[in-house]
């Protein structure tokens, strides 16, 4: 008697790793679906054929739908069906840092998806990227995996919860509830929708320190620029 392999091991750890990137797409659906549409036995074969159109397609039924699945988080997930993996070797190593090093810095996570990028979904991204961010410097000083928040009940609260120290989560897309989660835990969201280089966006927010707008004047605990010009107005 034979018995014929439905799933080899390789391809069922690629796709648990595609399924945890597509935030609150069910698993078990997911995994039938991608079998009805390359056909039994899923092999890496047969994965490294997937395409993000594929993907789309599967996302598509109500048994695995999920309409905040962004293009990013696809993209990603079609990349680990594949076997090919942004490990932490592609990113700069993060630097030491203790509290005092860099006065009158933020701390700021990064939602990413690939190397040093802003690519990622507050929802789905494999890991933040921690930096801080001050005047003179910007630091990479951490990379966190949010893997650990994978079997959480509420798995937006374990993510606000992972970055609790940050001032600021950079992300791609955000959902409203998630958003709240973090700004609940006294995190605040900026959606940057473009993506790009997390430390072009970096930059941006290290040109305004000096001259904070109110939402960044408020974070830091000082008066802002535009408005201390009012004040200054009314005392003359």
């Amino acid at each position: 008697m034979t018995t014929t392999t439905v799933i080899t091991k390789t391809a069922a750890l690629r796709i648990a790793l595609a399924a945890r990137v597509l935030d609150n797409v069910n698993a078990g659906a997911f995994v039938a679906k991608l079998g009805e549409q390359i056909g039994l036995p899923i092999n890496e074969e047969k994965l490294a054929k997937v395409t993000v159109a594929d993907i789309k397609l599967i996302l598509s039924g109500e048994e695995t739908v999920d309409p905040d699945v962004d293009n990013a988080s696809i993209k990603l997930a079609v990349r680990h069906l594949w076997g090919v993996s942004d490990e932490d070797e592609t990113l700069s190593k993060p630097a030491a840092y203790a509290d005092g090093d860099m006065p009158g810095s933020l701390r700021v996570a990064v939602a990413s998806n690939t190397e040093e990028n802003l690519d990622g979904h507050f929802g789905s991204c494999p890991r933040f990227l921690i930096y801080q961010v001050g005047p003179e410097e910007i630091r990479l000083i951490e990379i966190r995996s949010t893997a650990i928040t994978d079997d959480a009940d509420d798995k937006n609260v374990a993510r606000a919860n992972l970055i609790k120290d940050c001032q600021i989560v950079y992300v791609q897309s955000i959902g409203g509830p998630a958003a709240a989660k973090a700004v609940r835990a006294n995190i605040h969201p900026v959606k940057a929708p473009e993506g790009g280089k997390a430390n072009i966006a970096l930059q941006r927010l290290q040109a305004v320190l000096d001259a904070p707008p109110p939402w960044l004047a408020k974070i830091l605990g000082v008066k802002a620029k535009s408005l201390s010009r009012f004040a200054e107005a009314e005392e003359e």
